[in-house]
């Protein structure tokens, strides 16, 4: 049996015709850059994740670069964040010219622990960016009552959380602004990069507008120096047709996650995995993160030779990449952090999984600690 990390093409069957549809009526308009499906989705995005804007942009890098960019962040400047994510969040800080401020994780979520913030503010620290690492939410009220006391800035990284929820609260809807990602594997994925960024304030919307338009306001004048940040019209048609879907997905997504508990406590696996956390909320499981006790490596090459594609997220904690040496980090310095990324390991968690497969990969771990 094969079991991808994820099946791209098992999700494409069951919207092409919508998809089709949607594409060809837009190619009959010619309009590419920006314009009505743009200004559609963003209305949508906005309405989905509780805030009155939503601004859609190239990539979920580059709403991560706009945000810090309408936050006036730049040389001089710190951001607070976690070491333990994709490297996109670092390095935006880092184009800016500002200086990444680094703080551990939770053992149990993989997200910042707000008990390590307070000590890392100082007179120079303009943002936290809390990371939704694989579709759960930060612990953001402590985080939130950080940066009011402070009066900096939040910006969340829900790149991997569209959906997910805080106490109620839609991911992307809590700090200043939220930055997502359409990136074709995320839960609500583009045919190609995409992002959007989400806001409730009249002054970070109007900024964020111009700033993906080369800073032209109105077209040709510049009063600041932007970026090309559009987001296709081909892209958010797409995603127009995708998000019709999101929910159901997400559940169908949850109802995986409850069946592998039931299947790995049904075989006796608990001992040697641990299993994703859900504390605060509704996660959405973009992934299916397990903890593995011992000999995590063999096990994903045993996996691969069996046909079932996995990944870890991630390798190398952020304060430990060459690129990043200036920081003066060591290894040791953020020991949550380089302990997840010596245990954790992705399992396929999409939509369309069957339940043969699931049993599949229950049953392969099994036998890998049976060997």
């Amino acid at each position: 049996m094969k079991v991808p990390l994820l099946d791209l093409k098992a999700q494409y069957q069951t919207i092409k015709d919508e998809v089709i549809a949607a594409t060809q009526a837009l190619y009959e308009t010619q309009r590419f850059i920006l314009g009505p499906e743009v200004e559609k989705l963003e209305e949508q995005i906005a309405r989905y994740c509780h805030t009155r804007y939503a601004v859609g942009v190239s990539s979920g890098t580059d709403a991560l670069l706009i945000s810090l960019m309408a936050a006036g962040i730049g040389p001089g400047d710190e951001v607070i964040t976690s070491p333990y994510t994709f490297f996109a969040t670092v390095g935006s800080i880092v184009r800016v010219g500002a200086t990444p401020v680094f703080v551990d994780i939770q053992e149990d979520t993989y997200n910042m622990d707000p008990e390590a913030i307070s000590d890392k503010i100082t007179k120079q620290t303009k943002a936290i960016i809390p990371v939704h690492l694989y579709g759960q939410c930060c612990d953001m009220e402590p985080i939130l009552e950080l940066a009011r006391s402070h009066h900096i800035m939040v910006i969340e990284d829900a790149a991997q959380a569209i959906g997910a929820e805080y106490r109620n609260r839609r991911a992307g809807s809590m700090g200043d602004m939220g930055c997502f990602s359409f990136f074709p594997s995320k839960n609500l994925g583009a045919f190609g990069d995409g992002g959007m960024v989400t806001t409730s304030s009249d002054v970070l919307y109007e900024s964020l507008k111009r700033l993906r338009v080369h800073g032209s306001s109105p077209k040709y004048y510049h009063k600041v120096v932007g970026g090309n940040f559009r987001l296709d019209a081909l892209q958010a048609a797409i995603l127009r047709v995708k998000l019709a879907y999101l929910e159901q997905w997400t559940s169908a997504r949850q109802a995986n996650a409850r069946r592998y508990r039931a299947l790995f406590s049904h075989e006796g696996l608990n001992d040697f995995i641990g299993l994703p956390i859900e504390k605060n909320g509704r996660h959405i499981y973009n992934q299916f993160v397990i903890a593995v006790q011992s000999r995590r490596d063999d096990l994903k090459r045993f996996l691969s030779e069996a046909g079932i594609g996995t990944e870890i997220y991630y390798p190398v904690p952020l304060h430990l990449q060459p690129c990043f040496e200036y920081l003066n980090a060591t290894k040791g310095s953020f020991p949550m952090a380089e302990a997840a990324a010596e245990k954790t390991l992705a399992l396929p968690i999409y939509a369309e999984l069957t339940d043969e497969q699931q049993a599949y990969v229950v049953r392969k771990i099994k036998a890998f600690y049976s060997s």
